[in-house]
């Protein structure tokens, strides 16, 4: 007998629907999967056979065929081994097989046939509501990250017998329901502030700039000047992520496992921090199966690159697509993968090789350059803020005033990115101003005469690039924003050229 079931593979961060068809028929006894399967999914037979009987089931007699629909696209994981047991149970008479292709199932099960979570939930609800099936039927851990998507009913089963009842009309399942204002709601997790640093108040104005219109910052001074404490700060000045967002980041985190258990939605923007041994396709994504890499982990938050230099030049020269276009594409033998990639790049470096300026370094001048060498032209160019971060003062360490507190900050960026909002009405694929194409610059940022005449003379006197040009007007118009202007004024546009000015007397 012939049974069908519906299931869904990943592909990149996509489910694409798959047909599980089980056939039971003569022959000697054996279990065959088809259908371009991994190793894992080669392996259900075993785990799929064991759990069937551990659950009191009896197994068929004879050939079993197991084929995954369509051949052509790659099946990964354990996810089909709850389709294909329910498929094998109505295939061998033991379920009726009616309700059995209305419904999306997903699920790896235990030698016990206890159905445990799987990775990609959330892609795979989506499918399910594209769909338009009856409803998804999942294992219960993952119930919750699956009901976030409106519209789809989400049976949760806790093991196999369970979901056979439930099929054949037995065991009457109540669709899980999460509230999603109180998945907001949760507080941080991580207990840190902008009022814990003392001092620095020029490199906090750049990152409150950098975080209201979703700029790219790189933080340059000596070691101890606490680059890295105000870079993991940022997070905490960020606008909190919309429904959108949440769902964008939460499907990346889902496929590669790093949803924390009983997590039904990432509600925290990411904070990503690579060590500077990383690989290229550590920081973008690919090997053989192409899966998201750092950048793509850091979707809708921050990648903080420490040590900038130190990174192999091959690395860093890869993140020039995805800080232009917010995204990353991945072409393989197994397929071309597009992982989204709108992320604030962060990051932060000594001055010279001994950390120290280069007033007061030991290092020759080639030796220095050589250094500041292995971050190119065109790597810089993207980086709208270039931001010196001075050693602390005595004073300033030993004061008992905390610094402004995160949430006053925060209300200041929440309102010029609602000015930018309003601004980007017509064009919802732009969210911040450094996501501003030529054409929006052009119509966004016009300037007066003395605004174009200041603009002119920095272009000229430090040299810098057509692209330097369109970050300033960027920049200007997030200063402006934060000032509550609708113009930009000459002294934000003097504040956005200050930010362009580092790479040129250090890289000169």
């Amino acid at each position: 007998m012939l049974a069908r079931s519906l299931s869904a593979a990943i592909h990149g961060i996509e489910a694409v629907p798959v047909e599980v068809e089980v056939n039971a028929g003569w022959g000697d006894t054996a279990t065959v999967v088809v259908g371009l399967p991994d190793a894992a999914v080669k392996e259900s037979k075993d785990r799929v056979n064991t759990a069937l009987m551990n659950s009191g089931y009896r197994l068929p007699l004879g050939r079993v065929t197991v084929n995954l629909a369509p051949a052509d696209i790659r099946k990964e994981g354990p996810s089909f081994d709850l389709p294909i047991a329910l498929g094998l149970l109505a295939a061998s008479e033991q379920l009726q097989p009616d309700r059995l292709p209305r419904y999306m199932i997903a699920g790896e099960l235990a030698l016990t046939g206890e159905v445990r979570p799987v990775k990609g939930i959330l892609s795979i609800a989506l499918l399910a509501k594209r769909e338009k099936v009856e409803g998804l039927i999942i294992p219960a851990p993952n119930a919750s990250e699956a009901a976030v998507v409106e519209g789809l009913e989400v049976y949760p089963v806790r093991n196999l017998r369970e979901a056979a009842a439930f099929l054949e009309g037995e065991l009457e399942l109540n669709p899980h329901r999460v509230e999603l204002d109180a998945l907001f709601a949760r507080p941080s997790e991580e207990p840190i502030d902008f009022a814990d640093v003392r001092g620095q108040e020029s490199v906090k104005r750049a990152l409150e700039i950098a975080a209201a219109g979703g700029h790219n910052v790189l933080l340059i001074g000596p070691p101890g000047t606490g680059k890295s404490m105000l870079a993991k700060r940022l997070p905490t000045i960020l606008p909190p992520l919309t429904l959108e967002e949440a769902l964008e980041t939460t499907r990346i985190h889902s496929i590669m496992g790093l949803l924390p258990p009983g997590r039904a939605l990432v509600t925290q923007r990411p904070f990503r921090a690579p060590h500077h041994t990383a690989s290229d396709a550590g920081l973008l994504g690919g090997s053989i199966h192409p899966a998201p890499g750092e950048i793509s982990l850091a979707h809708n938050g921050v990648l903080f690159l420490d040590e900038l230099p130190e990174f192999k030049r091959s690395v860093l020269e890869t993140l020039r697509q995805p800080l232009e276009e917010g995204k990353v594409i991945i072409s393989r033998a197994a397929g071309s993968f597009t992982f989204p990639a709108a992320f604030m790049l962060v990051a932060a470096m000594n001055p010279t090789p001994d950390g120290k300026m280069p007033g007061d370094s030991r290092c020759s001048p080639r030796e220095i350059q050589n250094y500041l060498g292995k971050i190119s032209g065109p790597l810089l160019d993207r980086i709208d803020l270039h931001v010196e971060v001075p050693q602390v003062r005595f004073q300033e360490i030993d004061s008992s005033r905390p610094g402004e507190a995160s949430a006053a900050i925060r209300e200041r960026v929440i309102a010029a990115r609602e000015r930018q909002r309003r601004r980007f009405a017509r064009h919802p694929e732009i969210r911040c101003n450094a996501r501003m194409t030529s054409r929006l610059i052009r119509r966004f940022c016009p300037l007066d005469e003395e605004s174009r005449e200041l603009l002119r003379m920095a272009m000229s006197e430090l040299g810098l690039s057509a692209r330097a040009y369109d970050r300033i007007l960027k920049t200007a118009r997030t200063i402006a924003d934060l000032a509550e202007s609708e113009a930009i004024r000459p002294e934000h546009l003097s504040e956005a050229i200050q930010y362009r000015t580092l790479d040129r007397q250090i890289w000169g």
